[in-house]
């Protein structure tokens, strides 16, 4: 007898035959409720090989972007941080320097948004990995969560996407960037190098509500780690809704499109990844009011409709448009 592998059947499918198992799998994080404050809980892992490397990525910056994740998450339900604990794994001949390096990477981007390191493991490997926990909390009225989409609200995404598939190609090819500008090129480099949870984002999202207790935000919402379609079909899927998403909207970064052109662009911005940003589902009225307070980069890129899918249109007037596959997301397996 064949045995099906993790590989036959793909993270989603996996994941569903997980959830039996447990309670918080479907979100960013796993919310424990608490009269006051709600406590929320994600984790993150990072493999040397798979998600940086010492052509791509300094210990500092390793260091920052394992925090930089988890904290993305509990951006993505709400939450502030609190704190994290480290597993690290890796062998014998890792240098002591590089490690204390990865170290004051994770203070950096802690010292900016929040929270400490409360402990953690440190076991031997054949490969350096880094799984971190993060722990954050907020207002249990005012969680969000992934299900919450409803037709006939509006799609945002809180920022460009494509720059950190940008940096990483200047970062591996650095040729490729010929005729960028410096300032650009440094942009893209940093985008993919040191991402930034988007706390402002969901502080500004509250600032768009009434304060009043006990009253659940109409919004759903997931972070972009994984690319802008992925996040897109994820929060579509999670609420048994479709999406409608128009090309001309969509939040290329600026130099994109004139140094890779329209394909590349729309490739890298849909599924390129590793950009951190928020995508939410939410009133129109509030929409405009949230990107608006974001600044020009933040964008309303479709709308929610009944059914199922995700279709890209050219130009928001158009009828027919083309569905975005699954299969061109990001994939673990």
């Amino acid at each position: 007898m064949v045995l099906e592998t993790v590989g036959d059947i793909g993270e989603l499918e996996l994941l569903r035959r997980l959830q039996p198992f447990c309670q918080g799998i479907g979100d960013d994080g796993a919310v424990l409720p608490r009269p006051e404050a709600s406590l929320v809980v994600t984790t993150d892992v990072l493999v040397e090989g798979v998600h940086f490397s010492d052509r791509t990525t300094a210990p500092e910056d390793v260091g920052w972007r394992a925090v930089a994740a988890n904290l993305s998450d509990l951006a993505a339900m709400g939450a502030v941080p609190l704190g994290i604990t480290v597993g690290l794994a890796l062998p014998g001949t890792v240098a002591v320097a590089w490690v204390e390096a990865v170290y004051r990477g994770m203070l950096a981007c802690l010292g900016d948004y929040g929270g400490d390191i409360l402990g953690g493991d440190v076991v031997r490997s054949s490969q350096v990995s880094l799984a971190i926990t993060a722990l954050g909390q907020g207002d249990p009225a005012r969680m969000l969560y992934r299900d919450r989409a409803q037709p006939g609200q509006v799609i945002v995404a809180t920022g460009a996407h494509g720059a950190s598939r940008a940096g990483l190609e200047l970062l591996l090819q650095p040729e490729s960037g010929v005729g960028l500008v410096s300032g650009m090129r440094d942009r893209f480099i940093r985008s993919h190098q040191r991402p930034r949870p988007r706390f402002d984002a969901v502080a500004a999202l509250h600032h768009c509500f009434p304060s009043g207790k006990g009253t659940a935000l109409p919004v759903a919402a997931m972070d972009s780690s994984d690319g802008l379609a992925n996040a897109v079909l994820h929060l579509c899927q999670a609420s048994g809704v479709g999406a409608r998403l128009v090309r001309s909207h969509l939040p290329f970064p600026p130099g994109l499109l004139s140094w890779v052109g329209p394909e590349t662009a729309l490739d890298w911005t849909l599924y390129g990844g590793e950009d951190f940003e928020l995508v939410l589902a939410l009133p129109p009225e509030i929409a405009l009011a949230l990107t608006q307070s974001l600044g020009p980069e933040a964008a309303i890129i479709g709308t929610v409709e009944a059914g199922e899918g995700v279709i890209l249109l050219e130009q928001a007037e158009d009828g027919d448009g083309q569905p975005l596959p699954w299969e061109n997301s990001f994939r673990h397996f």
